[in-house]
């Protein structure tokens, strides 16, 4: 069987679904309906838009925290990774929380608790690959008096609960719940089995869809792991619907494209990022990761689908029906991360349902929603082969030739520092321990004497991904850059069985060196100080991630932007840095007496877009103009890209901002955490003096 880069199905015909005697057209991307926040992304298709517009450019300032809600007795500890998305229903406010990824129930107007539901998992939870809070639950109504709270714990349960009283649905499952570790067409162990769920269930027509995710970071434990399978589920019962296997089995479609049996003991391939759906169409869309391990495929040889594909399937039965694949056997780590955007937009004239993804490439990739056809002509390019001992190269990638990239791409000699001429001469120096070059440039063995490592520029967009503005045809979206290193060793676990693993000769790491780590990080200091011979270590608090010079990033601002792409004609309308330029760089000796503009910051953060606005807070915390330590939330003119307000709060954006009406006034709610700051929801509104409506 020839792989085809897309594969779709004949046009299929819209839908309508009759309730109650009453004919509906379903829509996939309708934004926020009657001033509620009803699921994770606004709406099924994840536009993350409402049309509210009591708070505007010319009030914005004026916010002020209606209502907060600490996190800190939501389990044994504190939380201080709090990255939810609430949801607002009927004046209610439901979130995730704290490190027993708790659910409560809050007074939508004071944030007084209504009711708080937590599972104690034991070592099933202890021994999870995915814990704290999540990224928030799903919301289900029959229309009359059956509405439900659905989310999935740390130890990979699907709980079903009264929205009304938290208590858990006895007709769902086992007295409410459903244990994803079975019934997966695989053996995982109920304790220990690497699987679990970071993000939200998503409910649309009854059916109830749950991805999977693992261990984060680049050093499996083994090639082998649990495959990643999707799941639909009844909503009312919890019987599985339909399964779909991410990594085909013997016979089914895609099986032909993994080489040397490689598909049946490799795992991952999970969609651990937001799903989305159709409702119209009767379609849900599935982001895939890539499959065991992140920078390192040699024993899974060929393009390996559905890595890091787009994949399209029905919603009632699972079926494929068209897919993509962005990467082909991914070594990057380029998991599709975060929700397919559902986008109705005019191209040439013609409107066209299409699907917007944002990726950690930079690239937005289009496609007609129905067929998977590329919006725009997709190229497969000649990329650079690798010389990995044992490493199996995909000859070409797929590049979108509209929009171009909305952030920086590989890591080139044009992108490095020069806020001085010593300061780029430095870097020059640290960089000429590396291998750089364009995107697709793949890692090398690590070597003392050189390449260090393969430097990649940050993953611009994780999972928190964009919005879209069905109004202008808009999406919005944020993104960092950095110099992220790469480089593989031979693995120091003899019982890791792999040929090789992510790591640093200089320091004989064995452990991710992202922007977390750098060389240096974990050495002793013997090797620590080999490892400064070629790069200074990372500074915790400063822009752009990774390597650096003089503590200063080792790349050019901005380090985090705010892009707006036109759809319809596939072109960047503007960018803007968004967030103050961090504390280490506008104090820096070397820069005294320099005009340092805005330089953005790092970080992952997603926003919203009203009729108006479009809104996002800092993902760090910097030292603001009145001289205190916080961060902002900001709104920006969405035409135009200017910033027209900013309110502080106490610390990062953790999770995305939802926001809602109830008693003729306007809130927004997001949630806030840090290292110093454990989470939190703030709840903003006008104060009582502006007027209630407009």
């Amino acid at each position: 069987m020839r792989q085809r880069m897309y594969v779709w199905t004949a046009a299929l015909a819209s839908l309508v679904v009759v309730i109650a005697g009453t004919s509906v057209i379903l829509s996939g991307q309708t934004g926020a309906k009657n001033g509620e926040w009803r699921t994770y992304g606004g709406d099924v298709g994840n536009t993350r838009y409402s049309p509210l517009d009591q708070i505007n450019a010319s009030n914005f300032k004026n916010l002020e925290v209606a209502w907060r809600f600490k996190t800190d007795s939501l389990g044994p500890r504190p939380e201080f990774q709090f990255e939810g998305t609430p949801l607002m229903v009927g004046g209610v406010v439901y979130s995730t929380g704290g490190t027993r990824r708790a659910v409560v129930a809050l007074d939508a107007a004071t944030g007084e608790m209504l009711w708080m539901h937590a599972e104690r998992e034991g070592p099933r939870g202890a021994s999870a690959p995915r814990q704290l809070s999540g990224r928030g639950l799903a919301y289900w109504s029959d229309g009359a008096n059956d509405s439900r709270i659905l989310y999935v714990t740390p130890g990979y349960r699907l709980i079903a609960l009264n929205a009304k009283t938290g208590v858990p649905v006895v007709g769902f499952g086992d007295n409410g719940v459903v244990d994803l570790k079975k019934d997966d067409d695989q053996e995982i162990d109920l304790v220990t089995g690497e699987v679990g769920l970071h993000s939200t269930p998503l409910v649309a027509r009854d059916v109830v869809i749950v991805g999977a995710a693992h261990r984060s970071g680049g050093v499996p434990r083994s090639r082998m792991n649990v495959k990643g399978y999707v799941r639909g589920f009844d909503v009312r019962t919890g019987k599985r619907l339909w399964i779909f296997h991410t990594i085909p089995g013997l016979r089914e479609f895609g099986n032909d494209t993994w080489e040397r049996d490689s598909w049946s003991y490799t795992g991952n391939a999970g969609v651990w990022g937001q799903i989305s759906v159709d409702e119209e169409l009767g379609l849900a869309y599935l982001p895939v990761e890539l499959p065991t391990g992140d920078y390192y495929g040699g024993h899974r040889p060929g393009n390996g689908l559905f890595g890091e594909s787009l994949v399209a399937v029905d919603l009632r039965t699972g079926q494929r029906k068209w897919h993509y694949q962005l990467v082909h056997h991914g070594i990057w780590d380029f998991d599709i991360p975060c929700a397919p955007i559902l986008v109705d937009i005019t191209v040439n004239g013609r409107a066209v349902k299409a699907v917007a993804q944002p990726t950690k490439q930079a690239f937005l990739y289009v496609f007609d929603r129905v067929t998977g056809e590329p919006i725009w002509p997709m190229e497969e390019r000649p990329v650079p082969k690798g010389d990995v001992p044992g490493e199996w190269y995909a000859p070409t990638q797929p590049f979108p030739t509209k929009p171009p990239a909305y952030d920086r791409q590989g890591l080139l000699e044009s992108e490095l520092i020069d806020f001085t001429p010593e300061l780029h001469a430095e870097a020059l120096k640290v960089v000429s321990k590396y291998k750089t070059g364009p995107i697709f440039t793949p890692p090398v063995v690590s070597k003392l004497e050189g390449p260090l490592a393969t430097l990649m520029g940050a993953f611009a967009t994780n999972w928190p991904g964009g919005s879209f503005d069905p109004e202008t045809h808009l999406l919005y979206v944020h993104s960092q850059s950095g110099a992220t290193p790469l480089g593989l060793v031979k693995p120091a676990d003899p019982k890791i069985d792999l040929d090789w693993v992510q790591g640093s000769a200089a320091t004989g790491m064995r452990t991710t060196l992202g922007s977390g780590g750098g060389a240096g990080a974990d050495a002793s200091s013997t090797d620590r100080a080999a490892a400064r011979a070629v790069a200074a270590p990372v500074v915790p608090e400063g822009g752009g991630g990774g390597l650096n010079v003089q503590g200063l990033p080792l790349i050019k601002p901005p380090y985090g932007r705010l892009s707006a792409i036109d759809l319809d004609k596939g072109e960047i309308k503007w960018q803007v840095p968004h967030g103050d330029t961090p504390d280490n760089v506008k104090n820096h000796a070397a820069l005294k007496g320099l005009n340092i503009p805005k330089t953005g910051q790092p970080g992952n953060v997603g926003n919203i877009v009203t009729k108006t606005l479009v809104i996002v807070g800092d993902p760090r915390v910097t030292t603001t103009a009145t001289g205190i330590r916080g961060a902002m939330l900001r709104a920006y003119d969405k035409a135009t890209g200017a910033e027209v307000g900013a309110v502080y709060m106490p610390a990062a954006q953790g999770g995305s901002p939802m926001t809602y009406m109830l008693d003729g006034r306007q809130y927004i709610v997001v949630a806030v955490s840090g290292a110093n700051y454990s989470g939190e929801l703030l709840a903003f509104k006008l104060p009582n003096r502006e007027p209630s409506t407009r």
